[in-house]
């Protein structure tokens, strides 16, 4: 039996076909952001620019702002992984630190591109409050993964604020001249507590 007559082809090229309209709808409004602004560029214009209707636009992508932020299941996906895969032995803190500084390095490794979208993020109120809220919606799935690593209720808060502050660590990096140095700091704070990082204060 072929490919074809088992069902199995046309599943994956829908598949394929899919993931790449929502590649070039992507690229198109990201082109378009950094070369004119964020708030100058309008859903039609991304839509004939990528070559598709505006519905289908909005079938991958429910809010202008998310055009640029098309991999956030993938972000997660791996943020939890590295919680979940890490070598025997490790904590779940140092688990996710080596996680954000290897996604530091791969990301902005003074590629120019991603410095030249990092500056459309941060000079684009509109998408600085998207990222913030997006970033934190991985808030519950992070808290319940390392509830899960650690024995701990589902709800537990303490886990809730962990995984919180464990998001907005890798953000303490920016602004210094070494920012692994300011990230590593920030989880060994996490890690070990206020009065072991300064005893007596």
């Amino acid at each position: 039996m072929s490919d074809t007559e088992n069902g199995s082809a046309p599943v994956g090229r829908r598949e394929r076909k899919k993931a790449a309209t929502r590649q070039a709808i992507a690229d198109a409004a990201l082109r378009l952001f950094l070369d004119r602004g964020y708030d100058d560029v309008g859903i039609r214009e991304i839509a004939e620019t990528a070559d598709v209707s505006t519905t289908t636009l909005f079938k991958h992508f429910p809010a202008k702002e998310a055009l640029v932020f098309d991999e956030d299941a993938d972000r997660e996906a791996h943020l939890l992984a590295a919680v979940r895969e890490r070598p025997k032995g490790q904590s779940i803190l140092a688990a996710l630190c080596e996680h954000a500084l290897r996604t530091r390095m791969a990301t902005a490794g003074g590629d120019a591109g991603f410095l030249a979208y990092l500056d459309l993020v941060n000079s684009t109120p509109a998408l600085r409050d998207y990222s913030q809220a997006m970033w934190l919606r991985h808030t519950a799935a992070l808290a319940r993964v390392i509830a899960e690593e650690s024995g701990r209720p589902v709800d537990d808060p303490g886990c809730t604020a962990l995984a919180h502050f464990a998001l907005e660590a890798p953000r303490v990096g920016r602004g210094f001249d070494d920012p692994r140095q300011a990230i590593t700091l920030a989880f060994d704070l996490l890690e070990n507590g206020w009065k072991a990082f300064a005893p007596g204060g």
